[in-house]
Order: structure tokens, then C-alpha cells, then sequence
């Protein structure tokens, strides 16, 4: 195949190629006649290439899923599995639909598709199965001369009679799905001969050329009507040999310099151990070298392939500078969208990779994390508070590396000019910064003590049989921040108290000082051998890819803006999101409030962090104040301050000239700007916010107190205030110590979320032989269900690993 060894072989004009084709013959000493181009080049113009110089240089595979989305030329091969039914007589035209909807939608993205399609001995033994069937059933009634018809036996049918019968159907269904998505295709239909030589590898190659130079999807299939069977240990040196068609789909990669090959099959990829058994895990990424770790099982129910050489076929064209992807093409679930899915770089089946991370991966990481994190959670409260309070200590002597590296983040952000005003202030770390940080810190080591193994309920059960439910770690978190690089102590704080392993996933605008502050975190941990209980993911995993370690990870905690929490919560099927999506937070100033107290709160709740998420966004005036020193104050005020005002429907009504009518009253500004609306009661306010709130925090500012105390009675979000600033909605403020977010769900936590946040319960019965039999109607106990003081054990040291 010509363009194998050098781009220029490719050129459309025939003039051109007849032209090169002279040199060539010229400088490999060949007579240049067109029937010495025929007879006499082919089968020594790779060797006359080589010598010439002009052998193509192998070109380099993706290294990461992320760059798949690059991926120009795409071949995908669909194994027998999933295009055959599963009584393996026709096919699965359900499967084979999504199929051809994703390859065409990629099609017309402008990509290269091919298709290397099983299919043909399925479709043609039911084809041939129904004449048989048929024909028993003609010839039985016209010798009977009646209708009744004996059992009919179906013969087993030869592969190659089925295929020949098959490939026709096979493709004119192929042709018809298609034409729905106005997309051309053509059938080419290859033997392993077509690839072994050189005159057909030129031909196959250039007819391949030409069909994708037309927008045509090729599909080809083994010519099985002709093929002969595959003979064992035939491949010839650094070339596969066509046996099935995973390597029919790798050779044609490779041949066809194709930046993808997407091989389906009906297993989720290549696992360490047989699917199915019980330490069977899927591996994300592959590399050379490998497979000599893991144990192949049987082969799919249809086809004459397996995983074995599903991966042969994929390193061999890995080799030759292919990217791979093994997936499920059978799952009802993903069916759908697998191929898209791949090509978008998401986290499905088993990538094949030539280069290796340095760092473990990231479902090493958490592995790693969950271990160690169990070890923290058996340590002495004492002990976990001693980490706490050595990393608070750490945080202000190494605080001149710290804002080192902080720098370096702000001044590649600054130069890249990506970053809002607000993002830069959230990436920007002070002294001031640090040092509230590790007082937050030492908050947190006293709270503590009272934290894992705390007792909240006693109960005699019946004689000799104790209840108590206590508060135990969740396991595993996974928080995900954007440039905030303050929230990974805070966080990692937070779960070392409450036992919890961490997995934070940090913005990369804030890369620089995130790795200091891990490393001052590990150190901390260090000190009770639990290193190993915070990880930072610096790979490049995306955040839906996380998302779906539903059997890793235990509690996802999003920190950042409202949009990245809401695709967290749209990503994590299985797992649960602690959070809030936006922060649309009220000061309803009502008729009998104080002119002080009024201007200073919404200066305060508006003006002091416009970015934070306990910022207000709607400032709500009881109609009576309008056109009265106090409203002329608040403007004047928000004007001097330089905010940006939008009038809401109702306040725009009662102006002449208004500022610019608001888009919508649910927006989060995060900005220096508000909207303005006017009600004509508290509860016209109460009923505004929970219409057009996000449920985190309200204020009231009002004297009369009947009036406030309606208002924080009947709004129902996490955080409402009397008299008081919106900006106080945070753990650090709560005395909490720090926060790992607000939470606006109804369950578990609600508002700041703390230490008593990261904790759930377990029950602990304590007996002495007792049955539920002996509990029945003939048994000889009875429940007493006694509530009992709670009273808290002293805690037992168990023994640390630096003990062994």
C-alpha cells in the first residue's frame, strides 16, 4: 500500500501517481514501462522505498482519552456479539440502529468512518433457515396431500454457504439505515490475501482513499463465502494476519493510518481476571507490557475471536500508531451512545495507551485513600486533632512558600486573561488568608474530640441486649473546587476529623498551590502514618469520568459556581452530590425597618465578597419605603459602591426612568450587580423568594419582631436571617471551623456543611445468644425497648501502624 510509506502516494491525480510511479521504478533500477509498473514494482516497491528514503516514520497514538476528540479517521469494527441476536440466527436491529446513528452523526461532523461489520453468517443462516423451513413445508404437504406437517429438522448450515447467502441482506440493511441520515456507504469485502500483496494492498488502499475522499462510509467484512480457515501461528514478522476481524480492523487501522479504532464487543472492556468472577476490576487504561498481568476467560457465545486477540489486534496497532478503545456495544444503557461517548474522551471501556503515567491512576489513588483512610478513622480523637493542629501550624511557617506559589498561579492567570475579577480573588491566597485558615484549622481539632464514635441513642432492646446508634465516617469524598486553592485545607481538615478519606479534584488555574498545600497535608498526616488518606487528582480526568466511580467514592461535595454544580448533579447517577447550584440570595428590607441597620446590611451582603455564593443577588423593598429617605440612602449608597442595578418588573412600574429591566429574577450575579423588586408584604416577599430563590440564605431587616419572627418561621431555605448580613451564612462564622460547602438539599446536612456533616450513623447491638425466634409468640422473651442515658465511652487508642 503506497500511501503507507509516504503521504505524496496519496495524490488524487493519476498523472501525478503515474509520474511518482516512473522515479521510483527509475531509482529502484526498474524499467519504467506500465507493464513493469504492473508486474515488476509491486512486489519490490517497499523494499525500493526503504532505499530511497522514503519509508513513513511511525506516527504517535493519543496518549490521554482526551485527545480522542482530535481523532480525524475512525474505524469501527463490530463484533459478532453485537450484531448478532442472542439465538445467534440474525441480527440485532435495534444494536445495529444506534450503531449507524452515532457513525453517521460523526459522518457529518466531518469525520473519516469506517465500519468493520460481523453479520453475514448470522444473516444469511436465518435467511437460509427460512427457505429450508419453507421448502420442508411444501414438500411434506404435496407428498401428504394434506395439511399436516411433521417435525422438520433444520440442518446445520456451513459458515460459508451462510456467508455467501448473508453478505447481500447484510448490506442492503446496512444501506437502507443509512440513507435515514442522508449518508452514503459502500461495501468492500477483503481476504487476507488482499493485504499480503502489494498490487492488492495498492488497490484496496486506493479504492479506501477514494470512497472517503467522497464523504462514503466504507463497511467491509472477510470475504467468509471464500475465505479459508485461519491458520494457527501465521502471522509474519512486525505484520498480523487476518484471522477474524479484530485483526482485520487493526490491519485496515493501521493500513489506513486511522487516528482511532473502536472495537466493540459484549464485555465493558479488558479486565485483570474473567468477567464475571469476584475480583474481576475493569481496566481504565492499557498499556504494553500488561498483558502478561492479567487471565483471559472463554470466548463470547458467536465469532471466532476473543478478548486474547482483541488485544493482540490492539497493541499490534497501537503499535503502528492507532488509538484503541474495547467497549460495549450489547448494554441497552450505553448501546446508544458508546461510539460518541469514546470520541468525546469519556471514560468508557479499556483505552489503550503507549505511555504511562508517572502517578498511580486516579481509581488507584482512591483505593489508596479508602485504605488508609480506615486507619484514620480507628485513631484516637486526640490523634486525629494533632494532625489538624500540626497542618494549622505548617500553613503559617511555610507561608512564604505557600504565596510563592499562589504567585505563580495568579501571574499565569493574569497573562492568560481567562479569569473574572471575582475567579482571580478566589485564586488570590494573603497572609490575612492564611492565618484565618489555621485558626479555622484549630477550630476544627477541638471540634474533633466529639466527632467519630460519638453516641446518639441508647435503647434496652430486651434483657442482656443493648442498642446504640453512634456516628461513624461516610467513607470516601470526593470534593471538586475550581480556583479556590483555600478550600483544600479546609476540606482535607474537615474529613481528617470526621475519618473521612479525601479525593479533592482541584482547578487547574490553582495547580501550583495545590501541590504545596497536598504536600503540607500529607506531611500532617504523616505523623500517624495516614499519608495516604488525602489525594490530589492532578491527572487529567474529566469531572463526569469521577463522577462515576459509584463503587469508590461515597459522597461527592462540588465547590465552585453554580454551573459546575450542575453538571456534577446531572453527572453523578450513583452517587450523592452535597451542594447547592446557585446562591440567589434575598434582603427583603421591610416597612418598620431601622435606616442603619438597613443600609449597613445590604451594603455588607452586596458589597463585601460580591463573588461568594452568601452574596446577595435581590434586594426586596416593602412598597412603603419607596420615595423615602431610606430607599434614597440605599440607592445612593449601591450607586457610590458601583453596583449595577436591575429593576425588577414591579420597580420598574413605579419609575420614570429605570435602570435596565431585569432578564429574570433567578439569576446569580456574582458580581457587583442586584436586581431591585418591590412587594407590598412580608409575606408578598416570602412568597418571591420561594418562587425565585435557590434556598440558601434570606434576610429579613425589620424592628417589629412578630413580623420577624413569621419571616423565619415560614421561609423554608437552609439559612434566614434577622438583622443581619446574608455573608454570614459560613461555617468559619457558625464557629465550625471551616465548611466543605452549603448544602440547600432536604436530607442529611443543610446550610454550612461541617464536621457533624461528614458523619453518618451506624447501629451496634450488643447480646447474648438472642434469636428472633425467641421473640415469637412461643418464644420466652419480650421486647422492653427501654430508652437509656447516653453516656460517652472513653475512647480506646487503637493501635497505629508505627506500633507494629
Amino acid at each position: 500500500m503506497l500511501s503507507r510509506y509516504h503521504p505524496v502516494v496519496a495524490a488524487e491525480s493519476s498523472g501525478q501517481l503515474t509520474m511518482l510511479l516512473q522515479r521510483l521504478s527509475l531509482r529502484a533500477g526498474l524499467p519504467p514501462s506500465p507493464r513493469t509498473q504492473r508486474t515488476t514494482i509491486f512486489p519490490r516497491l517497499a523494499k525500493a522505498l526503504t532505499q530511497v528514503g522514503l519509508a513513513r516514520a511511525k506516527s504517535n497514538s493519543f496518549t490521554h482519552r482526551g485527545e480522542l476528540r482530535k481523532a480525524k479517521r475512525i474505524v469501527v469494527k463490530l463484533g459478532s456479539a453485537v450484531v448478532t441476536r442472542g439465538d445467534e440466527c440474525g441480527l440485532a436491529l435495534g444494536r445495529l440502529a444506534s450503531v449507524v446513528e452515532q457513525v453517521a452523526m460523526l459522518q457529518n461532523q466531518g469525520r473519516e468512518m469506517m465500519i468493520v461489520t460481523s453479520g453475514a453468517v448470522a444473516f444469511g443462516k436465518q435467511r437460509l433457515r427460512h427457505e429450508i423451513l419453507l421448502s420442508q413445508s411444501v414438500r411434506q404437504a404435496l407428498h401428504s396431500g394434506q395439511n399436516q406437517i411433521k417435525d422438520m429438522s433444520v440442518p446445520v448450515f456451513e459458515a460459508r454457504a451462510c456467508a455467501a447467502a448473508g453478505q447481500s441482506g447484510l448490506m442492503a440493511l446496512y444501506e437502507a439505515m443509512f440513507t435515514q441520515y442522508s449518508t452514503c456507504t459502500a461495501q468492500v469485502l477483503v481476504t487476507n490475501l488482499d493485504f499480503h500483496d502489494d498490487q492488492k494492498r495498492w488497490n484496496l488502499n486506493s479504492t479506501l482513499q477514494e470512497l472517503l475522499r467522497m464523504n462514503i462510509v466504507p463497511i467491509i467484512n472477510t470475504n467468509d463465502a471464500v475465505v479459508p480457515p485461519p491458520e494457527p501461528n501465521s502471522d509474519l514478522q512486525g505484520v498480523i494476519s487476518i484471522k477474524d476481524n479484530d485483526s482485520l480492523a487493526a490491519r485496515l487501522a493501521v493500513e489506513m493510518k486511522a487516528d482511532l479504532l473502536i472495537a466493540l464487543s459484549d464485555v465493558e472492556g479488558l479486565y485483570d481476571s474473567p468477567p464475571g468472577t469476584d475480583d474481576a476490576k475493569l481496566i481504565d487504561i492499557f498499556y504494553p507490557g500488561d498483558q502478561l498481568s492479567i487471565t483471559y476467560g472463554t470466548k463470547s457465545r458467536v465469532g471466532i475471536g476473543g478478548m486474547e486477540a482483541k488485544v493482540k489486534a490492539a497493541l499490534w496497532a497501537l503499535q503502528g500508531g492507532t488509538s484503541v478503545v474495547i467497549a460495549n456495544g450489547t448494554h441497552p444503557k450505553v448501546t446508544g451512545h458508546v461510539i460518541t461517548d469514546i470520541v468525546e474522551g469519556k471514560k468508557v471501556g479499556t483505552f489503550f495507551s503507549e505511555v504511562k503515567p508517572a502517578g498511580p491512576t486516579v481509581e488507584q489513588q482512591t483505593e489508596m485513600a479508602r485504605n488508609s483512610g480506615r486507619t484514620l478513622a480507628a485513631l484516637h480523637p486526640e490523634q486525629r486533632g494533632e494532625i489538624i493542629r500540626h497542618l494549622a501550624n505548617l500553613l503559617v511557617e511555610k507561608k512564604e512558600e505557600i504565596l510563592a506559589a499562589n504567585k505563580m498561579d495568579m501571574d499565569i492567570a493574569v497573562n492568560a486573561g481567562q479569569l473574572s475579577s471575582a475567579l482571580l480573588n478566589r485564586l488570590s491566597l494573603s497572609p490575612a488568608k492564611l492565618n484565618s485558615l489555621a485558626i479555622g484549622l484549630r477550630q476544627i481539632a477541638l471540634a474533633s474530640r466529639d466527632s467519630v464514635g460519638r453516641v446518639l441513642r441508647r435503647t434496652r432492646v430486651a434483657h442482656n441486649l443493648e442498642l446504640e446508634q453512634i456516628t461513624v465516617p461516610i467513607g470516601v469524598l470526593l470534593v471538586i473546587f475550581e480556583a479556590r486553592p483555600d478550600c483544600l485545607p479546609q476540606v482535607s481538615a474537615l474529613a481528617i476529623a470526621s475519618g473521612n478519606a479525601l479525593l479533592a479534584k482541584g482547578g487547574k488555574e490553582a495547580a501550583n498551590t495545590n501541590r504545596i498545600l497536598l504536600e503540607l497535608t500529607q506531611e500532617a498526616l504523616d505523623i500517624h502514618w495516614v499519608k495516604e488518606a488525602v489525594q490530589l487528582v492532578s491527572t487529567r480526568e474529566e469531572v463526569e469520568d469521577l463522577c462515576r466511580l459509584d463503587e469508590m467514592i461515597d459522597l461527592i461535595i462540588p465547590r465552585g459556581s453554580s454551573q459546575l454544580v450542575k453538571n456534577i448533579q446531572s453527572a453523578a447517577k450513583g452517587i450523592p452530590v452535597l451542594g447547592h447550584s446557585e446562591g440567589i440570595c434575598h434582603v427583603y428590607i421591610d416597612s418598620e425597618a431601622a435606616i442603619d441597620k438597613a443600609i449597613k446590611i445590604v451594603r455588607d451582603s452586596k458589597c463585601d465578597y460580591p463573588a461568594a455564593c452568601n452574596a446577595m443577588e435581590t434586594l426586596l423593598v416593602h412598597r412603603d419605603i419607596l420615595r423615602t429617605p431610606l430607599f434614597d440612602q440605599i440607592i445612593d449608597m449601591l450607586r457610590t459602591e458601583q453596583v449595577k442595578i436591575h429593576a425588577g418588573p414591579r420597580f420598574a412600574s413605579n419609575l420614570t426612568f429605570s435602570p435596565s429591566e431585569v432578564k429574570s429574577l433567578r439569576t446569580e450575579y456574582g458580581d457587583l450587580e442586584c436586581c431591585i423588586e418591590v412587594v407590598d408584604s412580608m409575606q408578598e416577599a416570602i412568597d418571591h423568594i420561594h418562587r425565585y430563590g435557590s434556598s440558601h440564605t434570606d434576610v429579613i431587616v425589620t424592628e417589629n419582631e412578630d413580623t420577624a419572627e413569621r419571616f423565619l418561621q415560614q421561609l423554608d431555605s437552609a439559612c434566614v436571617f434577622w438583622n443581619v448580613s446574608s455573608r454570614f451564612a459560613d461555617g468559619y462564622r457558625f464557629g465550625l471551623g471551616a465548611e466543605v460547602g452549603i448544602s440547600t438539599a432536604r436530607i442529611h446536612a443543610r446550610g454550612p456543611v461541617g464536621l457533624e456533616g461528614l458523619l453518618t450513623t451506624k447501629w451496634v447491638l450488643r447480646g447474648d445468644g438472642h434469636t428472633a425466634a425467641d421473640f415469637s409468640e412461643q418464644g420466652t422473651m419480650e421486647y422492653l425497648h427501654e430508652n437509656l442515658p447516653v453516656t460517652q465511652p472513653q475512647p480506646r487508642q487503637i493501635a497505629a501502624q508505627s506500633e507494629e
